[in-house]
C-alpha cells in the first residue's frame, strides 16, 4: 500500500515530489496525485496518530472501498460550506447528492455511509465539525464560579471581583471579563462588549438559567427580562436559555468556563490586586494569551478559527451599540413626577393614579404607560432642587400660574385698557416687592373672565375716580352691584325723606342714665 502518511508529512516539510518519489518508493505520478487530492480535499499535516494509512486510502478514493467502481465520489469541501447554512442538514445534502449521483448515471452511498465518511474526512482534514454547532449560530454565555479578590490598600478589605465568559460554539472563540458585580447591567454590558469583540453578532444567545437573563423558564413559559430581551431586539439576535439543569444545552460554554477558570483564574491566583481596574487589565490580556494558545488536536488557535470558520457568518452590527436601559415601575402621585433616583420629571397630569414603566439610560428618562411612550426627558447628571416639567403636562391652571410674572401682568393689562394698567400697575407698586401684588392681579384677571374686560376697565375707572390707590374689594363690589355701567356724571342722588330727623332712631337720655331700663 502507498504509504499517504510519509508523503504527506515529507510535502509539508517542503520536500520535492523527487525527493518524496524516492522515499516512500512510489511513483512520481502517484505522488503528484496523492498531493493533489490532499489539497484538494483540505487534508494536511498533521494529522492524528490514529488515522492510517487505510483510511487515507478510502478518503482519497472512496471508489476503490466499493467493489462497484460505479460509486459517485463525495465533494466533502462542499458539504463542509453547504452545513455552514442556515437550515441545511446532512439529510438534505445526502438527498441532494443522491439526485446528482442518478443523474449521472451512477450509485449513491448509503446516508450512513455518506455521514461516516465526512466524519472521517472532518476528523483527518481538522475542519470545524458543523453537524450540530454551525458558525454564526450560537453563543453562550455564563458566570465563572471563582472569583478575583481585590485588596484594598489602606483598610486591606477584600471585595471579590466576578468573570463574566461567553463563547462562540463553532469556532470556540472565548470572550471574558471582569465585573464588579453579576447585576443585570454588567451581564448585559459584558454582551455588547462580547459582540465588539467578535465584530459580529450570533443568532442566538444561550444563557444559563440565572435570574439576570432569565426570569421564569418552565416547559410552558419562558419569562426573559426587559432590559436583556431589549438588547437582544437591538442585536436582531434572540434568546433561548438552557433548559433548567441541562449543561449539555451549553457545553461549550461550561467547557469554556472550566478552561477560563484554568487560563485565567488560576492563572493570577498569585497575584495581590490594589485596584479593580489592574486586574481587569490582566484578565485582558490572559484572555488574548488564551485565545492565541494552540490547539492540541487540530491547527491553529481560537483566533484563527474564528476568522476562517465563522466570522464571514457572524450578522453584522447595527450601526450605533446598545445603550443599556434599566426599567422600573411606579404609580403616579398628585404632583404628576416620576424619579430616577437623582432628580424628579413630570408625566402627563390625567396619568395621576395609574402604574407607568419608566426606561432609564444614562442620557434619557422615558415613561410608558400600556406600551406607549407618554413622555421623554434628557437625564440630568446633577440633582437639581426643582423638577423638570413639560408646561404640556400640567393641568390649565398650573401652567397659568406658572406663567405669572410682572412683565406677563403689565402685558395683560395693556391690552385690557388703560384703567385696568392703572390699577395692575398700583397692586404691582404698592408692596416691597412686585409678587406681594400677583393674587390680587390674579383676582383681576379671573374676574375679567367673568364679567369681560370692558366691565372690568369701567369698574377701574369708577375706583380710580374715588381713590388714587383703589382697593381689590371696591373694584370686585362696583362689579357685583353693577356700578360699572352708571357713567360717573350720573351720579345717583339718595332721597331724602321729607319728614322726620335723617339721623334714623335715636335712643333717649333714660337710655343713658346710670340704672336705666336695658334697651
Amino acid at each position: 500500500m502507498v504509504d499517504y502518511r510519509e508523503i504527506l508529512r515529507l510535502h509539508n516539510l517542503g520536500y520535492s515530489q523527487r525527493v518524496i518519489t524516492s522515499s516512500v518508493h512510489s511513483s512520481r505520478s502517484t505522488v503528484k496525485e496523492v498531493i493533489d487530492l490532499a489539497n484538494a480535499l483540505k487534508i494536511e499535516w498533521p494529522l492524528d496518530a490514529n488515522v492510517t494509512n487505510s483510511d487515507l486510502e478510502l478518503l482519497l478514493y472512496p471508489a476503490r472501498a466499493e467493489k462497484n467502481s460505479n460509486r459517485m465520489p463525495i465533494d466533502f469541501p462542499w458539504i463542509h460550506r453547504e452545513l455552514a447554512k442556515k437550515g441545511v442538514t446532512m439529510t438534505l445534502l445526502w438527498t441532494e447528492y443522491c439526485e446528482q449521483a442518478y443523474a449521472a448515471g451512477k450509485q449513491p452511498y448509503m446516508s450512513t455511509q455518506f455521514g461516516d465518511l465526512y466524519r472521517k474526512w472532518a476528523r483527518v482534514s481538522k475542519a470545524t465539525m458543523r453537524i450540530s454547532r454551525k458558525p454564526g449560530e450560537t453563543f453562550e454565555v455564563d458566570w465563572a464560579g471563582a472569583t478575583v479578590d481585590i485588596h484594598d490598600s489602606v483598610t486591606g478589605e477584600i471585595t471579590p471581583a466576578y468573570l463574566f465568559v461567553g463563547v462562540l460554539s463553532c469556532s470556540s472563540l472565548v470572550y471574558a471579563e471582569l465585573c464588579r458585580d453579576m447585576k443585570s447591567e454588567n451581564f448585559i454590558l459584558c454582551h455588547v462588549h462580547a459582540y465588539e469583540y467578535f465584530g459580529g453578532v450570533t443568532r442566538l444567545v444561550v444563557p444559563d438559567n440565572l435570574k439576570t437573563g432569565v426570569t421564569k423558564n418552565t416547559r410552558y413559559e419562558t419569562v426573559i427580562p426587559r432590559a436583556y430581551q431589549e438588547m437582544a431586539d437591538h442585536y436582531d439576535t434572540a434568546i433561548v436559555p438552557a433548559r433548567p439543569k441541562a449543561p449539555d444545552d451549553k457545553p461549550n460554554a461550561e467547557g469554556s468556563v472550566k478552561f477560563a477558570t484554568t487560563w485565567i483564574l488560576a492563572a493570577i491566583r498569585n497575584y495581590h490586586f490594589l485596584s479593580f481596574e489592574e486586574a481587569y487589565a490582566t484578565v485582558k490580556e490572559k484572555l488574548e494569551a488564551l485565545n492565541n494558545k494552540s490547539f492540541k488536536t487540530r491547527k491553529g488557535n481560537r483566533h484563527t478559527a474564528y476568522e476562517e470558520e465563522e466570522r464571514s457568518f457572524m450578522h453584522p452590527l447595527p450601526p450605533a451599540p446598545y445603550e443599556l436601559a434599566t426599567w422600573s415601575t411606579a404609580k403616579i402621585h398628585n404632583d404628576y413626577m416620576i424619579t430616577d433616583g437623582l432628580n424628579r420629571y413630570s408625566v402627563p397630569f390625567d396619568l395621576i393614579g395609574e402604574t407607568v414603566d419608566i426606561r432609564t439610560t444614562r442620557d434619557t428618562v422615558e415613561v410608558f404607560f400600556r406600551g406607549g411612550r407618554v413622555a421623554s426627558h434628557v437625564r440630568l447628571k446633577k440633582a437639581q432642587r426643582d423638577a423638570v416639567m413639560v408646561p404640556g403636562h400640567m393641568p390649565e391652571a398650573h401652567r397659568r400660574y406658572l406663567s405669572y410674572n410682572k412683565d406677563a401682568f403689565l402685558s395683560w393689562a395693556e391690552s385690557a385698557g388703560s384703567s385696568v394698567s392703572a390699577v395692575i400697575r398700583q397692586f404691582l407698586e404698592a408692596g416691597k416687592e412686585p409678587e406681594q401684588g400677583y393674587k390680587y392681579c390674579v383676582s383681576l384677571m379671573k374676574a375679567a373672565d367673568r364679567y369681560g374686560l370692558a366691565r372690568v376697565d369701567a369698574a377701574c375707572e369708577r375706583a380710580l375716580a374715588f381713590s388714587s390707590t383703589p382697593a381689590l374689594r371696591s373694584i370686585l363690589t362696583i362689579l357685583k352691584n353693577g356700578q360699572d355701567k352708571i357713567p360717573l356724571n350720573q351720579a345717583a342722588e339718595a332721597p331724602v325723606p321729607k319728614n322726620g330727623t335723617r339721623h334714623g332712631i335715636t335712643r333717649g337720655a333714660d337710655a343713658f342714665r346710670k340704672g336705666g331700663a336695658n334697651i
